[in-house]
Formats: structure tokens, C-alpha cells, sequence
């Protein structure tokens, strides 16, 4: 037990005003003063209508939160009496006794204060001051003469006009909005909050650096912060889940200080990525003992592993790619956003929700894009525990920032914070400086980028430039090498290598080298083959949007509104060709649909093709790409956007799809004109003997060809166990009536297996599938009598089906298993029994 006297601040009565104004009401710490108005009835929904635009008067007000707080004499006697505010949003102010105790401008710093000489025995008061963020900043683009690049920046909709104040405020960008996402601009204490009263000495932070980690041994040493009010001598005891005990003996100096400890594991249990291993976790305590008592305590979780991004030269380039325990490893997941406009709604469960969604789709990382937050620890530690590794921005995203010393003072001190408080996570594979800021600048190719550069005159390019030199070149890779020396760092998504020349910047013709954002789909107008074209060393970023479902429009809809030009279905779709965009591909690969509900459900297997054929590419091209990420995993709120699980958590069919395509060893058909290619992909570290067995139906069920082969599946890499010109199989002539059936067997176990079609959708000779559904023991068994493509199950339950979004072949069965997926718990192991499913297929959505 430790003698730290520990006080969260959390469970106090809060209550909060807007400055100026009388009538305190009760609060919610952590939290917002948009979610503590909505708690009181003041505000509408923010979500629903278009109400966002009428809720852009809260950023313009300041607002003021208080508590009380109750000593005794035993809390005062103690040496340090130390506030700590884990996280406040943004320019606060904070009081104790009507005394100014500490000033705030940064969202993402810890703020430590020692308040012992401002308190009492008895009743304290605690007032936190929120000015507001857009009259603080109001004034900066002026002070600087120009506005700096923001697009993103949703101004005219805050009433600012066209001043562009996210880049002043170290913020989260995306509360001013995105081409996803509302402009709700926050303020409030949106972290935890807690007083520590001790004396003598203290833990401050303990660093598990591993310097070396094999299957044989762990080498670590724990670098361990104390700060002590005097000179002592105390004992460190250091101990893990099993056998490991250390104990050191120290003398204290007062003040601040590192003492650091040996610690050699033998055969140690790794961390592996999900796929490839357990993540495993060792659990190490460090005891400060002083007198033989335990003063202060603290507990590191992490897994050992080896963790470094490859980039090597070779015959094609340069490669890209995450090497874990000595494995190269192909990366498979999603970008990740916020999961709330209002961060501090976001729930333990539904964070576990999102990571085992994204393990239970076979994925081994996600992206914490920086037009977010670092994520809370919570995040992280699911990360760690579900074996998924994470590519870390730096909070900077889509805009240039002010470069004075003032603001690079703030963002290294914030950079400090956020490495110290992620480094020991396991899970963590990469620190990258910012999101797209150097492809969209291209400072070393005039005609390149976004046209940002042509908006300034000479002196302030060379001014704006500088500072992003200095931060994302130097002050980022320093605070990384000095508080995370073996994480790496990369300095902009996209880019090919920082070589300070044109060769630098990454375009959507870059492949050889680097890390590539392509958008030649979606905002490029490319049809969705041109995905096959351009296949770089890591696929870091590309996307394809759909609506949510239509239980999660009718969150935000009314039925009148329920037309794809509505102002409600505008409001709700950010990307402002977005709605234009999906009609136009649904055009290109599709009937017509029936009615407005099909369009909604056609928008969802549109977007899951087209990522599907993305991931098939990227995959296929293993190991000269190594890393698929597609944009985005989840929403911040119910929109049209490019995520594959919308804001209530719902799996649209590109989950489903994605599941399926990133399995561990997956069959991908590649046709092209003429001939058609069958690959093997696997991310498994043996190799497999295999069978293939290929089948050729007409879309009633009848066999028209037939091949089985033994084939060899080499480990971790792409095979190509199949080619055949397509007169070959017999089709030449009827392609838009047939379907190529595909299965891969290991010892008679079904490893993989595809239905392919060799037109677009929309050329198939349709017919009514006539599917029956039957209700078997745990789960449900169907089949149809013709062709069914796109099969969709429904039930009026939340959950996730096993599969969905499948085809089905007239005489082959296939049987589906259900999960209520409580807590986040997604497994299939366990059918859960449902009733009153519906199924739909494509034949139901369209126009005959």
C-alpha cells in the first residue's frame, strides 16, 4: 500500500455556468460544456437535422467549472500537495481559493501544479476558467498577416468566416470540423483530474526501454524517474508476474532524478501481433520503499518484443515495412478517428467495441491519424492485449502551422508528454510527425501539391516552411530519439524519404519507395481497376465512402428527408461531392435501385468492391507492398463517410468484407482481359501444402468446368497457384452467366474460398435467387436456386453475423453463426439463437 495520499477529483459535485451569468448546474467530469448542456435540455441534440449550425454560439462563450474540495490537517502536513489535470480543452485558467494557480493553452499537455501554500483546513474552492478558444485565437491570423492553409477548417460554419483558427490552437482539428466530421468546438475538463499529497520521495514515471529482445533473452532497463524534497536513501524492488525480483539500494539527491536497473529476462514469452502469436503482457511493479514501507508504486504492462520499420534499398525501390521479433510483417487495418464529436462520451466498451472489431476482422494495425487526439490509455492498452499494432501521428493533419517559438515551446512540451505516456505500450510500431502536410506543401516541387504554396508571396513561404522544418525535421525526431530512442520515427504520411529535394514528396505515381495516400479512387474519379495500377511499398491511406444504414440515417432523419439531395442528407455528408460521387461509381457497376432504402444498402456494397479490390491488390503484390490501411475504421457521428463500422458501431458490409480479405491465408482471383490468375496469400510463418479446387457454375448451379491441383503455399508472401486463358474454362461468350467457384484445402480443412463473377454487376443476367432460410441448432442454414450475390442478413437485435454481404451458389449450403457481441466481445465460437431474420441480395435492391 502506498503512502501517497491519492484524491480523483472525478466523482466530485462539478458544476459549471457560462461565465458572466448566474445558476451553477451540475457537471460532469471529465467531460464538455456541449454534453453538460445536452445532459440539461439547453441544447438540442447536436447529431440530429442540421442543429450543428445552430449550437456554433457555444465556442463564442466562456464558461466556468467549480467544485469543492474537503482537507484535513493530516492532508496539509504532508511536503507537496500536487493538483494534476490529465487533460484540459484548451485555454484555461484554474483557481484554488480565488488564487490563480495555473494557466492551460494546450489540450494535449498534462498540467502538474503544487498547491500546498493555497489551501485549508476544511472547504476549498476549485474554479477551472474556459476563455474561448475562438475569441483567444480570433485575432492570430491577422497578428501574422495571412491565413494559413486549413481546408478542412469548417470557418464559415462557426461564423468566423473565412479565418482559420485551428492551426493556432493546440486542439484537436477535427472539432472544427473535416470531410467527415461537425464543428463543435469544445471546452471542458476532458480528462481525469486528481490531487496527490506526499512527502520524501515519489515515482514519477518508470520507462521499461528494451534494448534488446530474442527468443532467448530480454534485455531492459528501467529507467526510473523520483523526485525527492530532501536527501534519503530508499530501496527500488522491482518484480514481475513471475520469478523476477530486483532490489537496489539509492541515495536520493532532492530534487529530480533517473536511476536506472538492469533487468535480464530469460526465454522470455514475446508480444506478437494479432495472427501471428499471443500478446503476451508482462506486468512489472516498482516499489519505492522508504524505512522498509512502501512509499509509492508503479505498475508497467507492456510486451517484450523487437519492433523497427525497415526501409532498405533493393531491386525495385526501397522497401517499407514493420519487422516484429525478427518477422517481416504485412500490416492489415484501417485509419482511426475519434470516436465522438464529444470525446469524453466514448465509453471503455465501446473502445473495446472497435478494437476487437478490429482483431475479430483479422487486422494487426491501426492508424491514429493526427487530425484526432492521442488516444486515451485505454486505447492503447486494448491495442496491447489484442495484439494490434499502431502507427502514432503526432496531432498535425491537413494544414500548416505557425512557427514563432512560443507555439514550438508548447508542441514540444506536449510532444514529450504524449511519448512519455505511450512508450511502454507494446503495441506501439511508429511515431509519424503529421498527416499529408508534405505532400500537400511539396516545398522542393513547384507544380506539386495542393496549391497551398502559390496562396503567399516569397517571405512568408519561406517563413511557413521554416516552421514546419523545425518541428516536423528536428524538434519531433529529437523528443523521439531523446524519450523513445527505439521507436522510429517518420517525419509526414505520405512521403518517400526526407532527402530535402523533389524526391522527397509523395504523389499518387509514387510506388517505389515510401508511404502513399491514393485518392485517384474516390476523389480522382478513377474507375475502381485503377487500384490494380498503382500499388506502392505501404498503402497507408485510401478510401471509398458509403451511407450508414438505414437505422442509423433515421438517428439523424426523418422520412421526409430521406431523398439523396435533402438539406439533412447534404448536412450529413461533409465530402461535397461525396453524394455525386457515389451515385456516379454506382452508376459505373450497377442497376439502377429500387428506391431510396436500396440506394442506401447498393452504397454499401459499392464501397466494400471497391476497398475489396484494393486489399486484393495490395495483398497479392506481397512483399513488394507490405501494408494496407484503408480510410477509415470508425465515425465521430452518424454520417455518409468512408468508415467501415459506422458511429453506433454497426458493421457495414466492408467490415465483413475485410474480415474475409485479410484472413490469414486468403485465395484472390485476378482477371484481367483475357486471362485470369489465381493467388495465394499468406501471412502464416510455415509453409502449407495445399489443395485447389476450381469450379466453374452457370448462374442456375449447373457445373460447367472443373480442375482440382496440388499446390504449394510458401510462408509470409504472395504464390501464384493458378493461370488459365479464360476460352480455357469454357466461358468465352457467356461470362455474364457464369460464376467461378475457388476453394483452398489443408488436410481437408477449408482454409479459404471465393465466388468470383467475370463482368461487372451490373452485366449479370439476373435472376430471382428465391433464397430459403432455415433456423438450425445456434445459428441459421441457407441456399438459393439461382445466383445470389450480396446476401445481406438483418435481425432486429444489435449483434454481428459470422458472415454477411456473401454470395451463395444454387447447391452449396452455407451456414451462418450470430453473436450479440456484448462488451465488445466479438467471437463466433458461441452461436447466440435469433429469430425473424431478413435477407436481401442484390437482386431485391435493384431495378429488373
Amino acid at each position: 500500500m502506498s503512502n501517497i495520499r491519492k484524491t480523483s477529483l472525478e466523482n466530485q459535485h462539478w458544476y459549471f455556468k457560462a461565465a458572466g451569468e448566474n445558476g451553477w448546474k451540475s457537471a460532469t467530469v471529465p467531460g464538455c460544456v456541449h454534453t453538460d448542456l445536452l445532459e440539461h435540455g439547453m441544447i438540442p441534440d447536436p447529431f440530429v437535422g442540421k442543429n450543428e449550425l445552430d449550437l456554433q454560439w457555444i465556442d463564442k462563450q466562456d464558461w466556468e467549472y467549480q467544485t469543492t474540495l474537503s482537507f484535513s490537517s493530516d492532508w496539509l502536513q504532508e511536503e507537496r500537495i500536487e493538483l494534476t489535470f490529465e487533460g484540459l480543452d484548451t485555454y484555461a485558467s484554474v483557481y484554488v481559493n480565488g488564487e490563480k494557480v495555473l494557466q492551460a493553452d494546450n489540450m494535449f499537455r498534462s498540467w502538474k501544479v503544487d498547491v500546498k501554500s493555497h489551501l485549508k483546513v476544511g472547504e476549498n474552492q476549485l474554479l477551472v476558467y474556459f476563455q474561448s478558444p475562438i475569441h483567444h485565437d480570433i485575432g492570430k491570423p491577422d497578428q501574422l498577416g495571412y491565413n494559413l492553409p486549413a481546408d478542412n477548417d469548417h470557418s464559415e460554419d462557426g461564423g468566423v468566416g473565412k479565418k482559420k483558427l485551428s492551426v493556432f490552437a493546440r486542439k484537436a482539428p477535427y472539432h472544427y470540423g473535416w470531410d467527415w466530421g461537425p464543428r463543435f468546438v469544445t471546452s471542458g475538463i476532458w480528462k481525469g483530474v486528481y490531487i496527490e499529497a506526499w512527502s520524501g520521495a515519489k515515482l514519477m514515471d518508470v520507462h521499461m526501454q528494451q534494448q534488446a529482445v530474442s527468443f532467448e533473452k530480454a534485455e531492459i532497463t528501467a529507467a526510473i524517474e523520483i523526485e525527492a524534497t530532501k536527501e534519503t536513501e530508499i530501496k527500488l524492488v522491482i518484480s514481475d508476474q513471475h520469478v523476477l525480483n530486483i532490489s537496489k539500494l539509492c541515495k536520493l539527491t532532492k530534487g529530480f532524478q533517473v536511476i536506472k536497473v538492469p533487468i535480464l529476462i530469460k526465454n522470455p514469452q514475446l508480444w506478437w501481433s494479432n495472427g501471428l502469436g499471443k500478446p503476451y503482457l508482462y506486468c512489472f511493479q516498482v516499489d519505492l520503499k522508504l524505512n522498509e514501507q512502501i512509499q509509492s508504486t508503479r505498475v508497467v504492462k507492456t510486451g517484450l518484443r523487437s519492433l523497427r520499420l525497415v526501409r532498405e534499398d533493393d531491386r525495385n525501390g526501397q522497401s517499407f515495412y514493420f519487422e516484429l521479433n525478427g518477422v517481416p510483417v504485412f500490416a492489415k487495418g484501417a485509419n482511426h478517428i475519434p470516436n465522438d464529436s464529444f470525446q469524453t462520451r466514448t465509453t471503455k466498451e465501446s473502445y473495446e467495441h472497435e478494437i476487437a472489431t478490429a482483431a475479430a476482422s483479422n487486422m494487426n494495425m491501426l492508424r491514429v491519424w493526427g487530425g484526432g487526439i492521442y488516444e486515451y490509455d485505454i486505447f492503447y492498452e486494448l491495442c496491447d492485449e489484442y495484439g494490434m499494432l499502431v502507427w502514432q501521428d503526432f496531432m498535425f493533419a491537413c494544414s500548416m502551422y505557425p512557427g514563432d517559438l512560443a507555439f514550438i515551446h508548447n508542441v514540444k512540451q506536449e510532444a514529450i508528454d504524449n511519448v512519455k505516456r505511450l512508450r511502454n505500450y507494446a503495441c506501439i510500431a511508429l511515431w509519424c510527425g503529421n498527416n499529408e502536410m508534405d505532400a500537400a506543401w511539396s516545398e522542393f516541387e513547384e507544380e506539386a501539391g495542393w496549391g497551398w504554396k502559390q496562396r503567399y508571396n516569397g517571405s512568408q513561404r519561406e517563413e511557413i516552411w521554416k516552421g514546419y522544418d523545425e518541428v516536423f525535421h528536428h524538434l519531433l525526431p529529437s523528443v523521439v530519439e531523446e524519450y523513445d530512442l527505439n521507436t522510429d520515427y517518420w517525419p509526414s504520411s505520405p512521403m518517400k524519404e526526407l532527402s530535402y529535394n523533389k524526391d522527397q514528396h509523395a504523389t499518387f505515381d509514387t510506388v517505389e519507395k515510401g508511404d502513399i495516400h491514393y485518392w485517384d479512387v474516390w476523389h480522382g474519379l478513377k474507375p475502381i481497376e485503377a487500384y490494380k495500377e498503382k500499388v506502392g511499398r505501404f498503402m497507408s491511406e485510401y478510401g471509398f465512402q458509403s451511407f450508414p444504414e438505414k437505422k442509423t440515417v433515421f438517428t439523424y432523419a426523418k422520412e421526409g428527408d430521406l431523398a439523396l439531395e435533402s438539406d439533412v442528407m447534404l448536412h450529413h455528408q461533409k465530402n461535397g461531392a461525396g453524394n455525386r460521387l457515389i451515385k456516379n461509381y454506382m452508376e459505373m457497376y450497377y442497376k439502377e435501385p429500387k428506391d431510396f432504402s436500396s440506394f442506401l444498402h447498393l452504397s454499401h456494397i459499392l464501397q466494400a468492391d471497391a476497398i475489396k479490390s484494393a486489399v486484393e491488390a495490395h495483398r497479392l503484390n506481397m512483399p513488394y507492398c507490405m501494408g494496407t490501411l484503408y480510410w477509415q475504421l470508425n465515425d465521430c457521428w452518424p454520417v455518409a463517410s468512408w468508415s467501415s463500422m459506422d458511429y453506433y458501431g454497426r458493421w457495414k458490409a466492408l467490415q465483413y468484407v475485410i474480415k474475409d480479405r485479410f484472413k490469414t491465408t486468403a485465395l484472390i482471383v485476378d482477371q484481367n482481359e483475357d486471362s485470369l490468375s489465381l493467388y495465394a496469400v499468406s501471412d502464416q510463418l510455415q509453409d502449407q501444402e495445399a489443395q485447389l479446387l476450381l469450379h466453374v457454375y452457370d448462374l442456375n448451379g449447373q457445373l460447367m468446368h472443373q480442375e482440382t491441383s496440388d499446390v504449394f503455399v510458401k510462408q509470409n508472401t504472395s504464390n501464384t497457384i493458378y493461370e488459365s486463358d479464360i476460352k480455357s474454362l469454357g466461358v468465352v461468350g457467356k461470362t455474364n452467366n457464369v460464376v467461378l467457384f475457388a476453394q483452398l484445402t489443408v488436410d481437408g480443412k477449408v482454409i479459404d474460398s471465393v465466388e468470383h463473377v467475370m463482368v461487372k454487376p451490373k452485366d449479370l443476367l439476373w435472376r430471382d435467387p428465391k433464397i430459403q432460410l432455415s433456423y438450425v441448432d445456434g445459428g441459421i442454414e441457407l441456399e438459393s436456386q439461382s445466383f445470389a450475390m450480396n446476401v445481406w442478413l438483418e435481425v432486429d437485435k444489435e449483434g454481428c453475423f459470422e458472415d454477411n454481404n456473401f454470395s451463395l451458389i444454387p447447391g452449396i449450403k452455407k451456414y451462418i453463426a450470430f453473436t450479440d457481441s456484448v462488451n465488445g466481445n466479438i467471437h463466433f465460437t458461441k452461436t447466440q439463437d435469433i429469430t425473424d431474420v431478413k435477407v436481401v441480395s442484390m437482386y431485391d435492391l435493384i431495378v429488373q
